[in-house]
């Protein structure tokens, strides 16, 4: 056997976790803080997906975008500033660095609670699920198995979509962008196809989305959607629904995407094609059906409520099972199998109350049932929206796309559902979903003063209308 890492070897710890992301390094920090020995193995930096290539370097890129569009409207303010121009490079750099900052954070964390980190690939050993074995043959046991090896970007096959990371690009590809194309598709219209559709347009692209679903951001709700569709409208990006994406012809100088629209087959000449057709459990190659853990058609890891595999002993969290793809979730998820390691009886996440936000311009934000799918489950609901255009504080920021939608139980008052759209929305949810999961009513927000000039008193106000009364609505 080689030579083995302090603390590794016949050394038996009492939680080992495969993967560095949201929920690997969660459970590892969660099971420490509780007095549990913990390893980690991940094949990078810990921090994942999230951390790496996906949540804080793509939002990095969003606010150099409102940058972008806070100098460009700055002479609404009278203050005069000459036209903006973006260097990717420097863009670049800055992202990084945030990256950097924060990977250095967690890296502290992990290691002043006495977290063992060993940096390789892993896979489970053969015939054993509690043993994770490293890429040198390391071999690091432990009494509890979390499964947190998270996700991959999905390819779109069709003709011509294989990723070169030049013309055909995942969302990994195009957080490294070095210069700003100048005609991109972006293929898929969910949460991360309209964020890399916001960014682009803002740094000077000319945006497509094409998107298979009858509207965008499938499964917002429905108000949400159009408000934002109608916003890019005016920034013109150029979204299309219902189509049906057929082929991508690679040309001299650049991609030429066939797709069907009512009118019939369509050509669409861009410089560049991002595919944002969602993303794919990391779960070939790590010995999971040789260890007998159940796994759906679709490569996710089968858990019940608390986590747990079909092999004892053995949780999977994060990306890696069919939830929510949320680094958040992740979190809570890390935090409920812990919870039962250590023999506490957690109660399983609430999927349908946790809560999105998505960060194209305007944001989306919201948590609980739209009201259609209140309606499905048999509730008898009621709305009450309001819209920004009459907010004082978003007038004055000179941001007033979107609305605010509440769902209430009718009678009772309770509300199901929040739904957010425009100005920091990501930020004012918070008020939303603990009403949302304390199960509050529309009389019990009506009853609290909120601040004015604020974005967040159009919450207030919504709620005062399912009172039956008004102010300014």
């Amino acid at each position: 056997m080689p030579d083995q890492p302090d603390g590794i070897g016949p050394k038996v710890f009492d939680l080992v976790v495969l993967g560095g992301g949201p929920g690997g390094y969660a459970a590892a920090l969660y099971a420490a803080s509780a007095g549990l020995e913990c390893a980690l193995v991940e094949e990078q930096r810990v921090g994942g997906t999230c951390l790496h290539r996906g949540c804080i370097p793509a939002k990095e890129l969003l606010e150099t975008a409102t940058v972008v569009r806070t100098v460009r409207h700055a002479g609404e303010f009278g203050v005069n500033a000459s036209d903006p121009t973006i260097d990717l490079a420097i863009t670049q750099t800055r992202k990084q660095a945030v990256i950097d900052r924060l990977t250095k954070g967690l890296e502290s964390l992990l290691d002043g609670r006495s977290v063992t980190v060993v940096n390789s690939r892993g896979r489970l050993a053969d015939g054993d699920a509690h043993a994770v074995v490293a890429a040198d043959g390391t071999v690091v046991t432990g009494r509890n198995v979390v499964l947190a090896m998270g996700s991959l970007p999905r390819s779109l096959t069709l003709p011509g979509f294989e990723y070169d990371g030049e013309r055909i690009l995942s969302s990994d590809h195009v957080l490294e962008l070095d210069h700003v194309p100048a005609r991109v598709a972006v293929i898929g219209g969910g949460a991360i196809g309209c964020e890399f559709a916001s960014f682009l347009r803002d740094v000077g692209s000319e945006v497509t989305i094409l998107e298979a679903l009858p509207q965008l951001l499938t499964g917002v709700d429905p108000q949400v959607a159009q408000t934002v569709a109608r916003a890019f409208a005016k920034r013109g990006i150029k979204a299309l629904a219902g189509i049906r994406v057929i082929a991508a012809d690679r040309t001299d100088d650049g991609v030429t995407v066939r797709y069907e629209a009512k009118a019939g087959e369509v050509e669409l000449a861009v410089d560049m094609v991002i595919v944002s057709v969602g993303r794919r459990p990391r779960s070939e190659g790590v010995g999971l059906i040789e260890n007998g853990i159940a796994i759906d058609e679709r490569g996710f890891v089968a858990v019940d409520g608390r986590m747990r595999t079909s092999v004892p002993g053995v949780y999977a969290v994060g990306d890696l099972v069919n939830t929510p793809q949320l680094a958040h979730v992740a979190f809570g998820e890390a935090i409920v199998a812990v919870q039962d390691v250590l023999g506490e009886e957690p109660a399983p996440i609430e999927y349908d109350k946790v809560p999105w936000g998505i960060y194209c311009h305007p944001e989306v934000a919201f948590c609980g049932l739209t009201e259609a799918a209140a309606t499905a489950q048999g509730l008898a609901v009621e709305t009450s929206v309001h819209r920004f255009l009459g907010n004082g504080r978003a007038i004055i920021i000179g941001e007033t796309d979107g609305l605010v939608k509440i769902v209430a139980e009718r009678g009772s008052g309770r509300i199901v559902g929040v739904h957010l759209c425009g100005p920091w929305v990501t930020e004012l949810l918070t008020e939303g979903f603990l009403a949302v999961n304390w199960e509050a009513t529309a009389a019990d927000l009506a009853r609290l003063v909120h601040a004015h000039p604020t974005l967040s008193e159009l919450f207030g106000e919504s709620a005062i209308a399912l009172t039956g009364r008004s102010l300014h609505g």
